[in-house]
């Protein structure tokens, strides 16, 4: 899982992506302050994890992970090239999501690149930019299959019929994610507005109430999900690990972290979910789209084991949370054989079996 981080600049992007991944992004008072993309890789918080391991003891404990991309900040028309433009459009392309950091908080000492903090002008900023680098895209798409669709191709006519919707779509400023086409279609296109989008708001230690309630309103009008966390706090979080960590979140009256909820969240977004293994050698956490079923789920693991799949035996972990063993599972009954068509559920234990 990969996301991409966006947003204007000075918005607290690389602030919030050092929090999240205790990496050492440049987080300064000036515009483009990023120009290469930074990478994190962050191990996903599962405290199932922590309490399988625990029970069962095993040499290493592998949580799944979290790839997330600080892409600089973009500016009204970086479409057309401005600011640091086209090469950053490039870049949104690869990521699996979008974070789209927003402004809540006011700092003086901050500048903001277009005056006052209005999140929604510089939402609407941003999502205009990436409509108009489609609608660019899409043209000259459409040159190619047009031509080719005289010709009597039948794939370049059915593609231009989808075309018709996209470039359509965007022109009455509608996202391609919000046209009703199946992913599996959208993807032959390559668009940046295809991708799901997760907001962010990034605000003071002393918020506003209401304005955090619009915010979550306009995210869900969007139907998107959101997550406001303060930069600041997380990354002084950031710093301190173990029994400091945790007394200085109680004392906050803090339950999750900042990586938590935007983890949970960008599940969410993805449509996701972890399943586990767990053995002596190793226990670990993988990610699936929910509803895959076993022989896909084996697949993550190795591909070897989604070709030979046989079938699964399964638990699930609150199970094994309450009875503390596998051999009390089985005393139980609790331990099911699935086959093929099993859809693995969040928190199934698996266990698979599979020809070589």
């Amino acid at each position: 899982m990969e996301i991409g981080i966006v947003g204007l600049p000075n918005v607290g992007k690389s602030t919030i992506f050092n929090a999240l991944t205790s990496g050492n992004a440049a987080a300064s008072n000036y515009p483009f302050t990023t120009i290469e993309p930074n990478v994190g890789v962050v191990a996903v918080p599962d405290p199932r994890l922590a309490r399988l391991t625990e029970l069962v003891k095993p040499k290493k404990t592998v949580p799944t992970s979290c790839r997330f991309v600080d892409i600089a900040g973009l500016v009204k028309g970086a479409s057309q090239g401005e600011g640091l433009g086209n090469k950053f459009l490039a870049n949104i392309r690869e990521v699996d999501a979008i974070l789209h950091m927003v402004r809540l908080f006011q700092d003086p000492d901050v500048v903001h690149t277009m005056g006052g903090v209005d999140y929604r002008r510089d939402i609407e900023v941003i999502e205009t930019e990436l409509m108009l680098a489609d609608l660019d895209s899409l043209t000259k798409q459409y040159d190619k299959v047009t031509a080719k669709a005289r010709s009597g191709d039948k794939a370049s006519k059915e593609a231009l019929v989808v075309l018709d919707i996209l470039k359509n779509g965007l022109e009455a400023g509608k996202p391609a994610r919000a046209l009703g086409l199946e992913p599996e279609v959208l993807k032959n296109f390559f668009l940046l507005t295809t991708q799901p989008v997760l907001y962010v708001g990034n605000t003071d230690e002393n918020p506003d109430p209401a304005i955090l309630a619009d915010f979550q309103a306009f995210a869900k009008e969007r139907g998107s999900e959101s997550v406001v966390i303060c930069g600041k706090l997380e990354s002084e979080i950031a710093q301190l690990s173990g029994e400091d960590r945790e007394i200085f979140m109680k004392d906050l009256g803090m339950e999750q972290s900042g990586l938590e909820k935007v983890v949970v969240a960008a599940y969410k977004t993805l449509g996701l979910c972890s399943f586990l293994t767990s053995g002596v050698q190793e226990v670990r956490a993988w990610t699936i789209p929910i509803g895959a079923k076993a022989p896909q789920a084996a697949g993550v693991i190795h591909t070897d084991f989604e070709k030979g799949f046989i079938k699964a035996d399964i638990y699930a972990f609150t199970d094994i949370d309450t009875h503390k063993s596998e051999a009390a599972l089985r005393e139980k009954g609790l331990i099911r054989s699935e086959g093929k068509e099993y859809v693995v559920k969040d928190g199934d234990v698996c266990h698979f079996k599979f020809n070589v």
